[in-house]
C-alpha cells in the first residue's frame, strides 16, 4: 500500500455517520474518496441519546448551527446527570457539567468547600454549582445569549440517535460522501499483508479501499470476524450485560438532565426528548432475567409505552487492537462501556480525533497503529475506572447484585485513586483524562465518600474573608441559575421540534 485515498466506512448509525462527517469536513472529498456502506436490513442499537459537553466541539468542527441541529433531532439540553438510590435507597445527588465554585490561590475549590463543611457550613456542595441549581429548578439557557458578561455554563444534549444519524447523513452527502446500500457478504484480504482490500455486497458489487473504518456494531465485521483482534472482557468489574430499552409518552416538562436510578440488578435511565422520553434498564442477567427486567421497566414508566421493550445484549470491554492492519474500529465495534455517564458518543468522537491526529499520508505505519491503540486504551481505561467507582462506592448490600458490587475487587489504578481521594481530597487526575476533579468529587462525595482531610493551604485565608468569599460564590451560582428561563420555554423559543410545531 503506497497511498491512502479510498476511505471505506462499514456501517452507518451514529458512529459511521460521525466518522464520515468529520472526515469529509477535515480531509475533504476532492483528494479522498469516502464511501459509507449501510444496509437497511441491519438495524442499529440507537439507544445512545445522551451526550457530554465535548459534542459541542464536534458540532463546531462540522460548522453546524446548534439550533438547526436541535430541531432536527428533537433535542433537549442537558446540564448533568441526577443519580438516585446509588449510595443507598432514597439517596440522590447530581453530577453537573461544570466545576464547583472558583479555584482560589491555585487551589481547587473542593478543598475550600471541605473547610466550609467541617466548620458547620452546608453539606450541599451543589449550592456552589450553577448547573446543579438550574437543574433543580428545571431551567436552561445559553449564557452567551442571556448575559454575555456572565461566566459560561457547560451543557450537552439529549437527542434521538436515529434522527442524529439521519441529520449527519444529509450533511455528509452534501459534502460528497457516497452512501452505498447493501449487505456485505464477503471480505477480501491481501494474501501477504492481510490488509483488507475490498468488501463484496450481496449484489456482487466489490468496493475497494485503502483504509477501512469498522462501524458495524457489536459483531465487528472487519475488526473481529475478519482480523480476529481479540476482546478484553471487563465484566468482573462492570457486570451489567443486558439492557431493555423502551420509549414512552412525554408527561410534564422535559428535565434539563438525565436521570439514573439504581435498581435491584443494575440501573434505569430516563432521557427526556421534546417528543417522547427514552427509558432503559441496564442489568446483569446473573441476577435478573430479561423478562423480569422488561416487566419492571414497563411498570416504572411515567408515560404510556410507545413500543415493546427491546433487549440489547453486550459484554463490557474493548477490542485488544482497535486499529489492526488497515482497519480502525469505532463505536460498538471497538468496545462497549455502559451508558452510565453518557460516554459512548464521546468515545466515537475521541477515536475520530485520534485518527485525524495519526492519519496516514502515504502508508500506514506500525507507529501510527501503536499510538492510536495506546491512546484509545487510555481513554477506555479512564472511563472504565470512573464507571466502576459508581458501583463500588456504595452502602448498598440490599440485593445480591449490590452486595457483589460493594465487595468486588477493583483495578489497582482505581483503588489507589479512591484511597488518595478518601485521605486528602485528591483523585489524582491526569491532564489528558476525560473526567476531571469536579466529576470525581461529584460522584465520590455524592455517594458518601467525604475525604478525611484537605489541603492546609485552604486554611490560610482569614475566616471572615473566607466566609465572605464563599457566600459570594454561592450567590453567584444561584444568580446564574436564576437568569435562565424554564427549559421548556427556552426550547420552544430557540429550537422547537418540527413534530411539535406541526401539531
Amino acid at each position: 500500500m503506497s497511498q491512502i485515498r479510498k476511505l471505506v466506512i462499514v456501517g452507518g448509525g451514529t458512529a459511521g455517520w460521525m466518522a464520515a462527517a468529520a472526515l469529509s469536513r477535515v480531509m475533504g472529498t476532492r483528494n479522498y474518496q469516502i464511501t459509507l456502506i449501510e444496509s437497511d436490513e441491519i438495524g442499529t442499537v440507537g439507544v445512545g441519546e445522551a451526550t457530554i459537553p465535548t459534542i459541542q466541539e464536534f458540532n463546531t468542527l462540522l460548522g453546524i448551527d446548534e439550533n438547526d441541529f436541535m430541531k432536527a433531532v428533537n433535542g433537549t439540553f442537558k446540564l448533568g446527570i441526577r443519580f438516585d438510590n446509588w449510595s443507598k435507597p432514597g439517596s440522590s445527588y447530581f453530577h453537573p457539567f461544570g466545576v464547583y465554585g472558583v479555584d482560589m490561590g491555585g487551589l481547587n475549590f473542593n478543598h475550600f468547600w471541605m473547610r466550609y463543611h467541617k466548620a458547620g457550613g452546608s453539606g450541599d456542595f451543589g449550592l456552589f454549582n450553577p448547573q446543579t441549581l438550574a437543574a433543580r429548578k428545571g431551567r436552561f439557557g445559553r449564557m452567551a445569549e442571556i448575559n454575555p458578561q456572565a461566566p459560561n455554563v457547560n451543557y450537552a444534549f439529549h437527542f434521538d440517535a436515529s434522527l442524529y444519524a439521519k441529520f449527519l447523513r444529509g450533511y455528509c452527502e452534501k459534502n460528497g460522501v457516497v452512501r452505498q446500500e447493501g449487505k456485505i457478504t464477503e471480505v477480501t484480504q491481501h494474501p501477504e499483508s492481510g490488509d483488507i482490500t475490498s468488501v463484496t455486497l450481496a449484489n456482487g458489487q466489490a468496493i475497494t479501499g485503502d483504509l477501512f473504518i469498522d462501524c458495524s456494531g457489536f459483531r465487528g465485521l472487519l475488526i473481529e470476524q475478519t482480523l480476529n483482534s481479540g476482546y478484553e472482557d471487563w465484566s468482573k468489574w462492570l457486570p451489567c450485560n443486558r439492557a431493555v430499552a423502551v420509549p414512552c409518552d412525554k408527561v410534564g416538562p422535559a428535565t434539563p438532565y438525565t436521570t439514573s436510578t439504581a435498581q435491584e440488578a443494575g440501573w434505569q435511565w430516563r432521557i427526556p426528548l421534546q417528543h417522547r422520553t427514552g427509558n432503559g434498564y441496564v442489568f446483569c442477567d446473573a441476577y435478573m432475567s430479561e423478562d423480569k427486567a422488561s416487566d419492571l421497566i414497563l411498570q416504572r414508566l411515567d408515560g404510556q409505552a410507545q413500543a415493546e421493550p427491546r433487549v440489547i445484549r453486550f459484554v463490557t470491554g474493548h477490542r485488544k487492537q482497535m486499529w489492526n492492519k488497515n482497519v480502525i474500529a469505532m463505536g460498538l465495534a471497538s468496545g462497549f462501556l455502559e451508558p452510565l455517564e453518557s460516554t459512548s458518543i464521546w468515545l466515537v468522537q475521541d477515536a475520530i480525533t485520534k485518527l485525524l491526529k495519526y492519519f496516514p499520508k502515504e502508508r500506514i505505519t506500525e507507529i501510527q497503529r501503536t499510538c492510536f491503540n495506546r491512546d484509545m486504551l487510555a481513554a477506555y481505561d479512564n472511563v472504565k475506572d470512573f464507571l466502576i467507582a459508581h458501583y463500588k462506592v456504595t452502602e448498598r448490600e440490599d440485593t445480591p447484585f449490590w452486595a457483589y458490587c460493594k465487595h468486588m475487587d477493583i483495578p489497582d489504578s482505581l483503588k489507589f485513586r479512591l484511597e488518595s481521594f478518601a485521605e486528602h481530597n485528591a483523585p489524582l487526575v491526569e491532564p489528558t483524562e476525560l473526567f476531571k476533579d469536579a466529576s470525581w468529587f461529584a460522584v465520590l462525595a455524592g455517594q458518601g465518600m467525604v475525604p478525611k482531610s484537605y489541603s492546609p493551604a485552604a486554611d490560610v485565608m482569614p475566616n471572615d474573608e473566607f466566609l465572605w468569599r464563599m457566600q459570594r460564590i454561592r450567590e453567584g451560582s444561584a444568580g446564574l441559575a436564576d437568569m435562565m428561563p424554564p427549559h421548556e420555554t427556552y426550547l420552544a423559543k430557540a429550537c422547537p421540534s418540527p413534530q411539535l410545531v406541526a401539531v
